[in-house]
């Protein structure tokens, strides 16, 4: 039931402590994790108040709104409201005809259109409508935004400056985002509602709009219309029908075309991105239009641009190409599924060019990552930072088939240059392309180049970043013969591992129950990334041919223990000349059996008086850890090194250091 008069959504009041009142009178628009305060009017004769204890208000959005989902919240007054969650609290107005409810919605609600209930013992009275946005003006937010002066750039802004031309010769187009004109905040909202992951699962996508990082996703593939009746049709040909992509001045046009007929035609990448930069304003995301120079795409994801030419040298078509210029947005929030050190600006690009999980999509992209060559980190990565720092280099085709390249034909600092935004209160082009990668031809910008190479070429074999084994047999062993076997440890991580390095044999029955040992060695190996280092096993007869049963089977197994993961050994307080200090040694067990005999001996010059002191902790269990304390006294001052190591049945020699300088003892 809904008692037209009840209440008073105080439109103008919340509108400007919201920074919402661009948007008009119309209705109510607050952003989220910020209280809102709405007046309800008692009936004539009702001078009690309100009774708290029997009121409660509900809020519900989406077309199938679940508390599951965060998309149906009810909640009872309290005495303030919490800036965590969706709470509520009220206040009587001194005539007593009218209760101050003030509502604080949750920082991390989904966006979009909410209904308002009121709740009073059982019976529901219906308050009205209001749409929830992001807000960069809250801390709590994922869109959070420290700088008043950027969030009136990045948020409040309607008009702007797109740069194109070429880098010798950059130019500024005017832009009107205008996401404050009328009607064009209902369409920002159409768009989600329409993209196919709202029809296919309404109740999660709504649910996934209270994640910025989500919502820019959508926005990237609805604003194109490759896969979707999305808002723009892409023309880099001649133009029959349809709106020259270089006419458009506004976005405002594109999306109340969209909304009354569909795809709109045309657009080509700086329309695209205005188009996604008006949306995420509108929506309340901290957004800015940005161009790169020489930019590169690059279609077979090997982080080059290949220029093919005959014997004869002439140039031949491939699908590698350098644009003058291309342009995509940049997004700011927090990457919790990727960390902090990932949080700031995101690329995303809704200009239709490669499939991303098969949408045309691009992004959202840390810039941070992009700038380290971290190509792990959703989503892009590789494709946006090949645009920026892809090398170029020049290949001649053979009559044969074969491709080969042309000597020191390579060009590392021709892609990315001059990378552009407007100025944050002016009209000034600002360049970020210190942003996005380092100086071209620096030692960081090549060793840049290099780790993601690296890892490109990981992806491309199928193979994940980490340690990888290999057992490697001898050919023709034979019972009573001795043979040598070894394993090839790989490094495919981006940077070089230290590792201790085991390889054990042993007799093993047909029904995989285990004997004793034929053999072990180990060593402490350095690896570099993407090189490899062997260890071998020589199996003598003498030794393997009394173990073995009649099954003649012998089981081999190699083990890696990266000391970055499997050793933490620190002190426990400061050294001090003469004064007893605890060491704490930590080993974990990566072997799928216990460890007997375990024990754990230091010994340091200047340390431990010249004697090894040795803590034995017995048995340790699979996949646990053995862990020891040991107290030394250090007998002089200065840089010295504690040396570890433990020994247990089936590791052996597992040797680490602690650095020590103890200090002397105060006067």
């Amino acid at each position: 039931m809904k008692e037209e008069g009840r209440c008073d959504l105080d439109i103008m009041r919340n509108s400007s402590s919201h920074h919402t009142e661009l948007y008009g009178e119309e209705r109510l628009i607050v952003r989220r994790g910020q209280p809102f305060i709405i007046l309800l009017r008692l009936k004539p004769g009702n001078k009690e108040g309100v009774p708290y204890v029997f009121m409660s208000i509900s809020v519900f959005s989406g077309p199938v709104p679940r508390t599951e989902s965060g998309t149906k919240v009810s909640f009872g007054l309290r005495d303030s409201t919490v800036d965590s969650e969706w709470s509520a609290s009220a206040t009587n107005d001194p005539s007593g005809n009218t209760v101050s409810v003030s509502i604080s919605s949750s920082p991390n609600a989904p966006i979009g259109v909410y209904s308002l209930t009121l709740d009073q013992g059982g019976q529901k009275t219906s308050l009205g409508q209001f749409i929830l946005l992001f807000n960069a003006w809250c801390s709590r937010d994922a869109v959070y935004m420290r700088s008043e002066t950027k969030r009136q750039e990045y948020v409040l802004a309607q008009y702007g400056q797109i740069y194109r031309g070429t880098y010798r010769r950059i130019k500024g187009k005017p832009w009107n985002f205008g996401q404050f004109e009328p009607g064009v905040l209902d369409i920002c909202l159409k768009i989600l509602d329409e993209n196919p992951k709202c029809i296919s699962d309404a109740d999660k996508d709504c649910s996934g709009r209270r994640n910025p990082i989500y919502v820019t996703r959508v926005l990237s593939a609805m604003i194109n219309s490759n896969d979707d009746r999305g808002v723009l049709v892409g023309n880099w040909g001649e133009v029959l029908d349809g709106v020259h992509p270089g006419t458009w001045i506004g976005s405002g046009d594109i999306l109340r075309q969209w909304a009354e007929s569909g795809p709109v035609r045309y657009g080509q990448c700086w329309v695209f991105a205005a188009l996604a930069c008006t949306v995420s304003r509108a929506l309340g995301i901290p957004c800015r239009v940005v161009t790169n120079f020489q930019s590169a795409h690059d279609t077979n994801g090997n982080l080059m641009i290949e220029k093919l030419y005959d014997e004869r040298g002439k140039r031949m078509s491939n699908a590698d190409s350098i644009w003058n210029f291309h342009v995509w947005v940049d997004s700011w929030m927090t990457r919790p599924d990727l960390g902090p050190e990932f949080d700031g600006w995101q690329a995303s690009d809704p200009t239709p060019q490669e499939k991303s999980e098969g949408v045309f999509c691009c992004g959202p992209s840390s810039l941070k990552a992009i700038r380290e060559g971290d190509l792990t980190k959703k989503y892009d990565a590789p494709f946006i930072f090949a645009e920026v720092n892809a090398d170029v280099v020049d290949l001649v085709c053979l009559s044969n088939g074969e491709t080969v390249k042309f000597r020191d034909s390579t060009d590392s600092n021709y892609v990315g240059c001059f990378i552009s935004t407007k100025a944050v209160g002016s009209d000034e082009r600002h360049d970020i392309t210190h942003q996005y990668k380092y100086p071209e031809g620096s030692k960081e910008e090549r060793q840049v180049y290099e780790k993601a190479q690296h890892h490109n070429k990981l992806q491309q074999l199928g193979e994940e970043p980490g340690l990888t084994l290999k057992i490697k047999l001898a050919k023709n062993m034979s019972v009573g013969s001795d043979f040598e076997v070894y394993t090839v440890l790989t490094n495919n991580c981006l940077e070089a591992r230290t590792c201790t390095f085991l390889f054990f044999a042993e007799a093993v029955s047909y029904n995989g129950k285990l004997g004793n040992s034929c053999g072990f060695v180990s060593d402490k190996v350095e690896v570099p990334s993407g090189e490899e280092r062997r260890l071998f096993l020589r199996l003598d007869y003498d030794r393997y041919g009394s173990v073995i049963t009649s099954d003649r089977l012998i089981k081999l197994s190699a083990i890696a223990i990266d000391k970055q993961v499997a050793e933490y050994h620190k002190l426990l307080g400061e050294a001090t000349v003469n004064q007893s200090v605890t060491a704490e040694l930590t080993l974990w067990n990566p072997l799928p059996k216990s460890l007997q005999d375990c024990s754990f001996t230091v010994e340091g010059v200047g340390l431990t008086n010249g004697k090894p002191i040795t803590a034995r902790i017995g048995t340790v269990d699979p996949e646990q850890e053995a862990k020891a304390r040991v107290k030394f006294s250090p007998t002089s001052a200065g840089s010295r090194v504690l040396l570890a190591n433990f020994d247990s049945n089936n590791l052996k020699n597992i040797k680490s250091s602690i650095n020590v300088v103890p200090l002397l003892p105060k006067l």
